[in-house]
């Protein structure tokens, strides 16, 4: 039940990128000759490892920072982990007692409370959760949201243990964090993450209100709850349905596309996705409906291919059924999952873990755009080669933001106890419903009963949580694209994202007055 903390100064690091395109000179100043080939693999050879997830971060940061306008103190203080606390607590499994190991990492305390994912993995380790804390920071400054970044994590692999375990490790580790005041409304605000969901969420919301009973913002503890709890409809959804956002725009026009190699719009590109569960699922199934072709799915077990696109819904039924999306109809079953990565496609959609694309792989990816669904998948090395390969990509900190953007618009419904859309949903009904009553008498034309529901229907909740998400992405997605096309000196998207977030964390700081 030990417990330690300290303020960390993160170490430098490098850098995550792109994916392959075809010849010719680029706009943003990546030269594709007949050198390149050579240049990679010199890149190649000098690469002996890959750094840590954190170090990886800390390049990323420091990459960016040479093109920021602040003192050496405010940037310092930006990249640094300000708090790190480590606990170790037992619990009782039948008849032993099992000690586990847990963290919680507030990064940045610029804006409170600080906000991240609770962690539940076996792999878990001291530096991910460090790494994952700093992205929160630069990733709710880059979607406007008024959070410090945080991150939690416990060793445990979820799936050993029954619903009975995985509760006591749970409210557990919640009472850890409420002895250390590392929860809270405007404190720190966990949310779902790799192994947790809305139970678990729900849980820690339980044992807050039991520790701090007659607290009316008691359910703003924490995010991702079930709806009958106190979360918000479209959570779930939330992080695939940002990705989907954040792809369509780049896409949406001939310049926006241009960056990636493509021709405008989603219709019939072909995309590969790695990950089926909450986030590669829901990214999959927006990025189908918008019109892209889903041609294959990689899942731990392994990957499923068919040129002639894939059905999502019938995948994910299919692995319900069965166990795995091996030997779905018509699809041809790839071993090694992993190896999709590496198929030829327009769109590759990481949604996994870290560190999926390294230096190993980086030169036989073949896609247009690498959008990063999961946290970090794409190591450092691995961009560098990607990236004088000419390859663009969407980075995590950005296109992977609908979770904590529609986990703030929870919190606000959490501290105003009141649900979007019930002061305005009916009143919206009856003045459309009146106009159109008029059009009809005007024009002398009846509408049919479902033309007639469209046109009356008011906002509810999961619509105005949509409108938010799409005008949170689009918004940041043309914050960032100005960074990139104004600073020549600035090479991709990656770091034009960082840059997006350290003039307004920097800022935040400047305007505290902390440093004079």
């Amino acid at each position: 039940m030990a417990a330690s903390k300290k303020s960390t100064r993160g170490p430098k690091v490098s850098s995550s990128a792109p994916t392959s395109k075809k010849s010719g000179a680029r706009k943003n100043g990546i030269a594709k000759s007949s050198a390149a080939s050579g240049g990679i693999n010199r890149l190649t050879s000098m690469i002996s490892s890959e750094p840590s997830f954190f170090r990886t971060v800390e390049r990323y940061f420091d990459r960016a920072a040479t093109h920021a306008q602040f003192p050496s103190g405010i940037l310092n203080q930006i990249r640094a982990c300000n708090s790190v606390y480590m606990v170790r607590f037992p619990v009782r499994i039948n008849e032993d007692v099992q000690v586990f190991t847990g963290w919680r990492v507030q990064h940045s305390h610029h804006r409170l409370p600080t906000k991240g994912g609770i962690r539940f993995a076996d792999h878990v380790t001291q530096d991910e959760v460090m790494a994952l804390a700093a992205q929160m920071t630069y990733k709710c400054a880059i979607v406007n949201v008024p959070f410090g970044g945080a991150k939690g994590g416990v060793q445990v692999d979820a799936k050993k243990y029954d619903a009975d375990v995985i509760e006591r490790i749970t409210r557990r580790y919640t009472m850890e964090l409420i002895k250390r005041n590392c929860i809270g409304p405007g404190i720190d605000v966990p949310a779902p993450d790799y192994g947790t969901g809305p139970r678990e969420m729900a849980w820690i919301a339980d044992t807050y209100q039991a520790v701090t009973p007659g607290q009316m913002d008691a359910l703003a503890c924490v995010t991702g709850k079930p709806v009958s709890q106190g979360g918000i409809r479209g959570r779930a959804a939330a992080t695939g349905r940002g990705l989907f956002f954040g792809v369509r725009e780049a896409l949406a026009t001939e310049e926006n596309a241009k960056l990636f190699g493509m021709d405008p719009g989603l219709e019939g590109k072909r995309v590969i996705v790695q990950g089926l569960g909450n986030v590669g699922y829901w990214a999959a199934k927006n990025l189908q409906d918008g019109g892209a072709e889903i041609i294959g799915i990689a899942e731990y077990e392994g990957g499923i291919y068919d040129k002639n696109g894939l059905d999502v819904d019938e995948v994910f039924k299919h692995r319900n059924e069965s166990g795995s999306i091996l030997n779905f109809k018509n699809a041809k079953n790839i071993k090694q999952g992993n190896k999709l990565l590496e198929y030829e496609c327009d769109i590759l959609v990481p949604a996994a873990l870290e560190n999926q694309i390294t230096s190993q792989n980086a030169e036989r990816i073949k896609a247009k755009m690498i959008a990063e669904g999961a946290n970090g998948p794409v190591s450092a090395n691995a961009e560098a080669i990607l990236l004088q390969r000419g390859i663009h990509m969407l980075p995590d900190i950005y296109i992977n933001a609908g979770g904590v953007t529609v986990s703030y618009f929870e919190w606000l419904k959490n501290i105003a106890h009141v649900r979007f859309g019930r002061m305005g949903k009916r009143h919206e009904e009856g003045t459309n419903k009146r106009i159109v009553t008029m059009m009809e008498q005007v024009t002398g034309q009846s509408l049919s009963q479902i033309e007639r529901d469209v046109f009356i229907h008011g906002a509810d909740e999961a619509d105005y949580v949509d409108s938010g998400l799409e005008e949170t992405m689009i918004n940041a997605y043309y914050e960032i694209v100005e960074a990139y096309r104004q600073n020549r000196r600035v090479k991709d998207l990656r770091t034009a994202a960082f840059l997006v977030s350290i003039e307004k964390i920097g800022t935040s700081y400047m305007e505290l007055g902390i440093f004079p």
